[in-house]
């Protein structure tokens, strides 16, 4: 992969707020022909820059009125366990983000669910019935928001 220069990265800015633009219209905001914009994003994306993009939803909306954010600690650190803890968790709907982490605790699960009943038996059945799971603590989320800024390093 080459190094990022400033043309990337203001395409990298510009998606990071909105990915949905078109090609033309991002091409316009950086100065570029389009068909110089599209080689350049299909590079960032052959290049693993750009990983793919997504939707931030208000989860509210679908039916999920309360988050949470739930710290696991696991009893064994070896990377079978670990892979199949956050394999297990992934895919449940409940679960918006998975983070493991150094520290304290070994992971951060970030869910929405219905009410405080769905969230005691999603802890109960997803994370603390797990035989690798030895602590868990829950804290609510009253709020949350996204950064709209590419990260700058």
């Amino acid at each position: 992969m080459r190094a990022l220069d400033t043309t990337d990265l203001e395409i990298l800015a510009i998606l990071f707020q909105d990915a949905r633009l078109t090609n033309k219209e991002l091409a316009s905001r950086v100065g570029l022909a389009p068909s110089s914009c599209l080689e350049r994003v299909r590079r960032l994306q052959h290049d693993g820059v750009i990983r793919g993009s997504s939707l931030r939803l208000n989860v509210n909306a679908l039916g999920g009125h309360i988050q949470a954010m739930i710290a696991a600690r696991l009893s064994n650190h070896n990377r079978e366990t670990v892979e199949a803890f956050m394999q297990a968790l992934l895919p449940m709907p409940e679960v918006l983000s998975l983070y493991h982490m150094g520290g304290e605790n070994d992971f951060l699960i970030h869910v929405t669910v219905a009410d405080t009943e769905h969230l005691r038996d999603f802890v109960f059945n997803a994370v603390t019935a797990r035989p690798e799971v030895n602590h868990v603590e829950t804290a609510l989320v009253y709020d949350y928001r996204f950064s709209e800024s590419l990260p700058r390093f």
